[in-house]
């Protein structure tokens, strides 16, 4: 670096600046711009859009209102404020805000002051010479930024920023989809536990009938041994139903951010689901229809896919930062003060100084050209994040309506199964009764009962998940500010 001081001007300095400038210019080449990857085209429909029918509604921002539940409608609002994932991400929302501040920074002069106070001794040949020095003063530093590479790096801050904010999006929409999915499994599971105690107090009360029948001789040994397995097998499925809504409890309290779910939910689980008075019911929540839209607009409403987008906006900023270190820059200093062998006599010797240089990389290993060479290897991989990002998204639609469809279909089909399965049970026991039907018949009739009321329930349960799916799958109603991703022709 050329440095120089002078007490009354700045002759030289201009012609020093110039010269840097102009070997800067011709001896380096601007960075090279990097061609688009090809953009993923989406298909023009969906393959299965029953769920986007004339008359559904579109996904809004609070779209769980829309099963008309005011305690999921609670527990969605528990879930956001203390949630723990979500509150990571607005944690990581926060440091990228600071790194950015940081990366910003860098774009402007740094400004120190000085306060120097010295003092000198010299051993002459029969005398000490002894002085004193002070200085005050202030001293600037600039970069010039000739290859962009300061304000590349302040690009990526600011893009890592908005992935963050994004990230923290999808944190959100997955939340209250998993706390609702958690949720319908809570009462499916609570449900059929009433169903099994039903049909273990169905079971026990044909127990006491094949036993009274059997002190007066009329059935064998064999019909009474089978009537016994048939309660023993309820009570395992009981058991079984009891030990899955433990887990569906835990798992949403950890939703929930909580060591236990609320004291409503705790008090339906202490007397049953049929024994608190307003306990909801699946049957009794709205069944939602919701218009799937195209696919292409779909993918503009997912967070997740403005998050791939802007890591790789990132990416390009950070690659076009590490092209840009392996250009020589030009660095400028100034330095003003007043300087004097006592305080008192600093005024009566202003100083300034003013100073420029140009720094090339010569060798260092080769550490500049792995550093580019990283980057442009993250870009790649992130390109292909994002083409799998939208890919995914896709399937995760497509996935959502077929399921949305299916359960449906199921249900239906499935409920004309348990009409039946109901009249057969209740005509094979009155036979049964009468000594028209054998116990093997009444016990048949009795399991296809059960496995039908059991089924009935998890199918609505299903039905409902499919359609918190494809509200996931859709994006939740999320809006980003960001342009659309396929409407620019990116990745």
């Amino acid at each position: 670096m050329n440095r120089f001081t002078h007490p009354t001007g700045s002759r030289g300095f201009m012609p020093l600046l110039s010269v840097c400038m102009c070997a800067l210019l011709s001896g380096c080449a601007a960075t090279a711009n990097d061609s688009q990857p090809q953009a993923v085209e989406p298909p023009a429909a969906w393959r299965n859009a029953q769920a986007g029918a004339n008359g559904a509604a579109a996904v809004d921002a609070h779209w769980w209102r829309s099963f008309g539940s005011g305690e999921l409608d609670a527990l969605i609002e528990e879930a956001q404020s203390r949630n723990q994932d979500l509150a990571t991400a607005l944690a990581r929302v926060d440091a990228a805000r600071a790194q950015a501040r940081i990366a910003g920074a860098a774009l402007a002069p740094d400004l120190s002051g000085r306060l120097d106070a010295a003092r000198e001794a010299r051993m002459g040949g029969r005398a000490d010479v002894d002085g004193n020095t002070s200085f005050i003063g202030f001293a600037a530093s600039y970069e010039l930024d000739l290859w962009g590479r300061r304000g590349a790096l302040h690009q990526e801050a600011l893009k890592g920023l908005r992935a963050s904010e994004f990230d923290r999006d999808a944190v959100r929409l997955g939340v209250a989809a998993e706390v609702a999915s958690s949720w319908l499994q809570l009462r499916g599971l609570r449900e059929r536990e009433a169903i099994a105690r039903d049909n273990l107090a169905n079971a026990q009360r044909v127990l006491q009938l094949v036993e009274a029948r059997s002190r007066a001789g009329a059935v064998t040994p064999l019909d009474l041994a089978q009537q016994r397995g048939l309660v023993a097998a309820r009570q395992r499925e009981l058991a079984a139903l009891q030990r899955q809504a433990n887990d569906a409890e835990t798992a949403l309290a950890l939703l929930l951010g909580a060591p236990a779910l609320p004291p409503a939910l705790r008090a339906e689980r202490q007397e049953g689901v049929r024994g608190v008075q307003g306990a909801t019911r699946l049957a009794s929540l709205k069944m939602p229809s919701i218009d799937a839209g195209i696919p292409a607009l779909a993918l503009t409403r997912r967070p997740d896919i403005a998050r791939a987008e802007a890591r790789l906006a990132a990416a390009d900023a950070n690659l076009q930062a590490a092209r840009a270190a392996l250009l020589p820059g030009v660095r400028l200093g100034a330095t003003i003060g007043l300087q004097g062998q006592a305080p008192g006599r600093l005024i009566d010797n202003p100083l300034y100084s003013l100073a420029a240089g140009v720094v090339a990389p010569i060798f260092d290993g080769g550490r500049l050209r792995g550093e580019r060479d990283l980057s442009e290897a993250r870009r790649s991989e992130l390109v292909a994040g994002y083409r799998a990002a939208i890919l995914g998204a896709l399937a995760d639609a497509e996935t959502a309506l077929n399921a949305v469809a299916g359960t449906d279909a199921q249900a239906f089909a499935q409920a004309k199964e348990l009409l039946q399965a109901r009249r057969a049970a209740e005509l094979s026991e009155s036979r049964y009764r009468a000594g028209a039907e054998t116990l093997l018949v009444l016990l048949d009739a009795q399991r296809t009962l059960y496995a039908a009321q059991d089924l009935a329930v998890q199918l609505q349960q299903q039905r409902l998940q499919a359609r918190v799916a494809l509200y996931r799958a859709l994006g939740g109603g999320w809006r980003g500010d960001a342009a659309a991703p396929l409407a620019q022709g990116g990745a």
